[in-house]
């Protein structure tokens, strides 16, 4: 099967919306199965002309056969969306992706962490009487947060879904790694970091969304077979 050939998705998401245990994927009670309609060819070319740059060709191509939002990957696929003539992002965290600067190039390979070098926060000596944080410990991870969650690092990411408390996964839209899928653990202080096939190969959207939809039906089918032997 072709990389762009996504004619096989919109079934497999209608059965697996009627199986009686797809309920038990997680971030399923998020999309609920439902897939956004695609998108058509006038309204990509005008998406990607706000943009002022052209979308990685695999991830183009679900929104032109498959939908612009929806069932997918963790809680779902945030939702391209139209708004007063203007288009972005619609989920938790979406806005997160800076669409004015989506053509400029994501300049990493590999995974770093932003706030790798800050020093460790105060230890509780630095804590009052009654165990509330002090000057010190504000000041402290009001520099961590600077840091940590600047804008800058997130240039040329298109943020695509979230796993919950704050994790999310992103697409690059720009740069050396354009077309490859990034984990943002900022969360929990884990940085950035490029995901990876089992086989060592960067993943990019097609593999990464198939492999979300493998894993879905493996699960519900083994749940059934489980169920069924009881």
């Amino acid at each position: 099967m072709i990389l762009s050939d996504w004619s096989d998705v919109p079934d497999r998401l209608a059965r697996l919306s009627t199986h009686p245990s797809a309920g038990t994927v997680f971030g399923a009670n998020g999309h609920q199965w439902r897939r956004e309609p695609p998108l058509t060819t006038n309204e990509l070319a005008e998406l990607e002309s706000q943009l002022a740059v052209e979308l990685p060709a695999e991830y183009r191509s679900f929104l032109l056969q498959v939908g612009r939002g929806g069932a997918g990957p963790a809680y779902g696929l945030f939702s391209v969306q139209r708004v007063g003539g203007r288009w972005h992002w619609a989920g938790d965290g979406a806005e997160l992706t800076d669409l004015e600067t989506l053509g400029q190039p994501f300049p990493h390979t590999d995974a770093f962490n932003p706030a790798a070098d800050l020093p460790d926060p105060p230890d509780e000596a630095d804590f009052d009487s009654e165990g509330k944080f002090n000057e010190a410990e504000d000041a402290y991870w009001q520099q961590h947060d600077a840091v940590a969650f600047s804008p800058e690092h997130s240039i040329g990411l298109l943020y695509l879904c979230h796993l919950g408390c704050a994790y999310r996964e992103a697409l690059v839209i720009s740069g050396p790694a354009r077309g490859q899928l990034w984990a943002d653990d900022t969360a929990s202080d884990g940085g950035f970091r490029p995901l990876h096939e089992p086989d060592g190969t960067p993943t990019g959207f097609t593999r990464w969304y198939r492999g979300w939809l493998d894993q879905a039906e493996e699960q519900t089918q083994s749940r059934s077979s489980h169920n069924a032997r009881k």
